[in-house]
């Protein structure tokens, strides 16, 4: 009987428990990936660390964002999951028309090749609030990618609803819960055509 508990234990403390402090059915939908492998971002530092060196964190916002707003610190590589299109209006989101990046998986898997990473290696993404890593997630998921995490609350956080700081990134997020970061790319961490 106490071997069984033991095993069970050792099972337990395995599992990739930093991840349940995110519930599912507490996100909004643009926010859920099919892999649903879930991350905020105060517990990236942590997971990267454990999975060490075997892991791969990928920032997917545009190069605008990365370079005006700033990248987490830790980084392995940047890919825009979208790109802008300056001469469209997107009349329902009040901005630019934003299309998929048709070269998202080849530049994506730059990075993983790279890195040595394996398709069931874990996979961190971020983006500004947590939209684009999990449409990232699902699309990496659809060529094979079995172990894809969305940073939730990204590098920006979600809007606060009320109190001063209304309609701003200023809820969660990598930048609001201090981690580290910088408004220095690294030319080695960046997504350039050549």
């Amino acid at each position: 009987m106490k071997s069984i508990q033991a095993f069970c234990l050792m099972l337990m403390l395995s599992l990739p428990t930093l991840a349940m402090a995110v519930d599912p059915a507490s996100l909004p939908e643009i926010k859920r990936s099919k892999l649903g492998l879930y991350l905020e971002a105060r517990e990236v530092p942590e997971f990267l660390k454990k999975h060490a060196p075997k892991v791969l964190f990928v920032d997917v916002r545009t190069a605008e964002e990365q370079l005006f707003v700033g990248v987490p610190d830790g980084i392995d590589g940047t890919t825009s999951f979208g790109i802008m299109n300056y001469s469209k209006w997107d009349e329902k989101k009040n901005t630019y028309l934003r299309y998929p990046n048709p070269d998202f998986l080849g530049q994506f898997e730059m990075w993983a090749l790279d890195k040595g990473i394996d398709k069931g290696d874990p996979i961190v993404l971020i983006c500004r609030s947590g939209d684009r890593s999990a449409l990232s997630a699902d699309l990496l998921a659809r060529y094979g990618y079995t172990n894809v995490w969305s940073v939730v609350d990204g590098f920006e956080g979600d809007l606060a609803k009320d109190g001063p700081n209304k309609g701003r990134r200023a809820v969660n997020g990598w930048k609001n819960e201090g981690l580290p970061w910088s408004y220095n790319l690294d030319r080695k961490k960046v997504y350039m055509k050549e």
